[in-house]
C-alpha cells in the first residue's frame, strides 16, 4: 500500500503551490517526502536542480511550519524564532537583525517577550511562520498551518501568508484540505486523490475547466450540482434531457462539440452561481429556463442560496442577496448551458 504514487511535479522558483484533498489522499506525506521526514522507495527528489533523496532534513535548505505549531514552551518568542539561527551558529548581530525583522513583519514585535502560553492561536502561528521566514532557506513548506484556527482568524492569516510570499519571493508549498484556502492563495494548485495528482494548474483554470468530476465537485462552495441526464436532439441543434423530461437546449458551440454524443447517457454539471431567476426579456445565447419551487432558502447577507428539484435531485442556486423567495413559492430559473459542463458517468472525465 502505498501513501503516494506516480507523482510527476515540478514547482518553479518563486511559486506558491498549493496541495490540496480529502484527508488521507497523500498531500502530506508528499509534503514530508519532500523535506525529508518521510523516505521514498524509488523517484527522485530535487531542490534548485539538487538531488536530496540521501539529504537528511538539515541539510536540505527548507523551512517548515507545521500545524501544531511546534514551539518550545520554555522559550520566549525572540528565542523561538531564532533557534534555528542560532543552531547553525549565526552571529548574534544578523540573528537580532532578523529576528526583529521577522517580528515586525509579522506584527508581532511587541511580543518578543512573552512566552507561548501567553499568546493567541494567532499570534503562535505568526511565531512559528517567523521562526521559518529568518531561516532565508530555499524552499518553504506549510502543512495545514492555519486548521487550528477559527474562520475568522483563518481568512486573516490566509492574506498575511500570501503578502508574505509576495514580499519575499520565495518558493513555497502549502498543504491544506480547504479549497477555499487554496483557490485564495495558490498560484497553482495540485489536487490530489489517492495518491495521485487528479489536476493540477492554475485556482481559476481548475474551476472553470475541471478534467474530471471530482475536480469539479470539489472546488466551489456551494460545490457543482450533478445531475443525471440523456443527450437528444432538439430544433436542429442537441439539449440535455433529464429524468423529469425537462429539456435544457445546448448552445451552438457546445451543440456542435458534443454532436457525436447524442443519445449519450451523461452526468450534466451546473454551479450554483450559473443558476439564478429569470428576467424579463433576458435572452441571452446559451441560458436554458425551468419553473421550480423552492424547497430551502438559505441567506448568507451577500447571497442567498435557494434549494429546488431539477431532474428529480435537490439542486443549489445562487440568488441576489435581497432576493429571496418563500418556502413553495414557483420561480422562473435561468441555467447558463454555456458554462455547464457534461461528464462521462463511467470514467468520470469531462467530456
Amino acid at each position: 500500500m502505498h501513501a503516494v504514487r506516480g507523482i510527476d511535479l515540478e514547482i518553479p522558483a518563486g511559486e506558491f503551490t498549493v496541495l490540496v484533498g480529502q484527508s488521507g489522499c497523500g498531500k502530506s506525506t508528499l509534503l514530508r517526502t519532500i523535506a525529508g521526514l518521510e523516505d521514498i522507495e524509488s523517484g527522485t527528489i530535487a531542490i534548485a536542480g539538487e538531488v536530496v533523496n540521501d539529504l537528511p532534513p538539515r541539510e536540505r535548505d527548507i523551512a517548515m511550519v507545521f500545524q501544531n505549531y511546534a514551539l518550545y514552551p520554555y522559550m520566549t518568542v525572540y528565542d523561538n524564532i531564532a533557534f534555528g539561527l542560532r543552531a547553525r551558529k549565526t552571529p548574534q548581530a544578523e540573528i537580532e537583525t532578523k529576528v526583529q525583522a521577522a517580528a515586525k513583519m509579522l506584527a508581532i514585535d511587541h511580543l518578543v517577550e512573552r512566552y507561548p502560553r501567553q499568546l493567541s492561536g494567532g499570534q503562535l502561528q505568526r511565531v512559528a511562520i517567523g521562526r521559518a521566514i529568518v531561516r532565508n532557506a530555499r524552499l518553504y513548506l506549510f502543512d495545514e498551518p492555519l486548521s487550528n484556527l477559527d474562520a475568522q482568524l483563518r481568512d486573516e492569516m490566509r492574506g498575511e501568508i500570501k503578502r508574505l510570499h509576495q514580499e519575499l519571493g520565495k518558493t513555497m508549498v502549502y498543504v491544506t484540505h480547504d479549497q477555499i484556502e487554496a483557490m485564495t492563495m495558490a498560484d497553482r494548485i495540485v489536487l490530489m486523490r489517492d495518491g495521485r495528482i487528479e489536476q493540477q494548474g492554475a485556482p481559476l483554470d481548475l474551476y472553470e475547466r475541471p478534467a474530471t468530476k471530482y475536480v469539479a465537485g470539489f472546488l466551489g462552495s456551494p460545490p457543482m450540482n450533478f445531475i443525471p441526464a440523456q443527450i437528444v436532439a432538439d430544433s436542429g441543434g442537441l439539449a440535455v434531457r433529464l429524468a423529469d423530461a425537462t429539456l435544457l437546449p445546448l448552445p451552438a458551440p457546445r451543440s456542435d462539440r458534443y454532436a457525436v454524443q447524442r443519445d449519450r447517457t451523461v452526468t450534466l454539471g451546473v454551479r450554483p452561481e450559473h443558476i439564478g431567476r429569470a428576467r424579463d426579456g433576458e435572452s441571452r445565447a446559451g441560458l436554458a429556463r425551468c419553473t421550480a419551487s423552492i424547497d430551502l432558502v438559505q441567506p448568507t447577507g451577500s447571497r442567498t442560496y435557494g434549494t429546488f428539484k431539477l431532474g428529480g435531485l435537490a439542486v443549489i442556486a445562487e440568488l441576489q442577496a435581497h432576493d429571496v423567495p418563500k418556502v413553495h413559492e414557483r420561480i422562473d430559473l435561468s441555467i447558463d448551458m454555456s458554462r455547464a459542463v457534461l461528464i462521462d458517468p463511467q470514467t468520470e472525465a469531462v467530456l
